[in-house]
């Protein structure tokens, strides 16, 4: 792989909470690294037996490289564990995580012979269809046996299987955030979800979360779900986000940020994202979640899963921005207002060399 400088954050968030005796990292991840190529500016979905043309396009990590990214943006020390294809996309994603990310890759592993999974993501409307082709990597997937100590993981459940990983993370102190995806068995039953038992969040949809619990609305299947596990978020769409923490009685809801989407690919992951920084930084509960939505808002103006992350200078700017409006409401600045402690001061906020998606891989670098 092309060796390179390690890009870091500006900011990190646990910088006062940090101690010798801290494990290695903030966040362990494994999952499926995808090389997404994702087309822009589409006046609608492709219609069948035309051609469309797209304005715009660009390729970057897809998968668990959404959410790896993400949280290395926020200043997180990141391990992944994933395979990668010995292919020109396989070298590509571990150049660009590893090297332009800094994310550590020493549970990971290049697979002879195998080629990377594709994704191609066609963006229009704030919508976005998609079309994947991959081959199962060999049954030595890298979830190890015993994986690298970490402050927190993130995991991605799935209906009727265990993942002995998740039990090992935390049976060493490890704090697991889950999301889990569609259920195509129909069955939407909650005990199919073994692995809920051992985290401290879970970050469903109102669709999943409502399908799980049998709730009539969001905030009802919210705190049903706090009877499985210790926080609960329920991400609404362009309404915001709910939460609710079980253990004390606290709860939180913060509208939306309204943006012009240009690509929603990956805004799940970074919301997630952000809210594992802003727990992992003892944020209380409505700034964990109007943090969330915050970087969640910023990454869907850019196109690419995984390169469209904030990083802290976006954030910073953002934060300037807002607070320099005419007939800025108090109330919404108020709600962000936990921002200045924490974002780089003006003087100091030189913006960030971060990668985004481009059209095309494989061009010469300049010397």
């Amino acid at each position: 792989m092309a060796a390179g400088p390690h890009r870091r954050a500006q900011v990190d968030p646990l910088a006062g909470l940090r101690t010798p005796a801290d494990p290695p990292w903030d966040v362990y991840l494994t999952g499926t690294v995808f090389l997404d190529i994702i087309f822009t500016g589409l006046d609608s979905a492709p219609v069948r037996g035309t051609e469309s043309w797209a304005r715009g396009m660009g390729s970057s990590p897809g998968g668990v490289a959404n959410m790896a990214t993400a949280l290395a943006r926020l200043g997180l020390r990141t391990s992944l564990a994933a395979a990668f294809g010995d292919d020109h996309y396989g070298e590509y994603c571990w150049d660009a995580l590893e090297h332009g990310e800094g994310i550590d890759l020493s549970s990971s592993r290049t697979v002879p012979g195998w080629h990377s999974p594709v994704t191609v993501s066609m963006a229009y409307e704030g919508e976005r269809t998609m079309v994947s082709h991959g081959h199962e990597p060999p049954p030595e997937e890298p979830a190890p046996d015993c994986p690298p100590h970490a402050r927190a993981a993130v995991a991605s459940l799935v209906p009727g299987t265990r993942a002995p990983w998740i039990a090992q993370a935390a049976s060493k102190g490890t704090r697991i955030f889950a999301d889990v995806g569609w259920d195509d068995t129909g069955a939407w039953d909650l005990a199919g979800l073994a692995d809920l038992e051992h985290c401290e969040a879970f970050l469903p949809n109102a669709q999943e979360a409502m399908r799980y619990t049998g709730a009539d609305n969001p905030r009802e299947a919210a705190h049903a779900l706090t009877a499985h596990v210790p926080v609960a978020v329920v991400t609404l769409g362009a309404e915001g986000a709910y939460a609710v923490d079980g253990r004390t009685g606290e709860t939180a809801v913060v509208p939306a940020i309204a943006v012009e989407a240009l690509d929603p690919t990956g805004a799940g992951d970074v919301f997630v994202a952000g809210f594992v920084a802003g727990t992992l930084a003892d944020w209380p509960l409505a700034d964990r979640l109007a943090f969330a939505g915050l970087t969640a808002a910023l990454s869907v103006q850019e196109f690419g899963g995984s390169l469209s992350a904030p990083g802290w200078a976006e954030i910073g700017a953002w934060w300037r921005k807002v607070r320099s409006l005419d007939r800025q409401h108090p109330e919404a600045l108020r709600r962000y207002a936990f921002l200045a402690d924490v974002v780089p001061q003006e003087e100091a906020a030189r913006p960030w060399p971060l990668r985004r998606a481009v059209p095309t891989i494989g061009f010469r670098r300049s010397a």
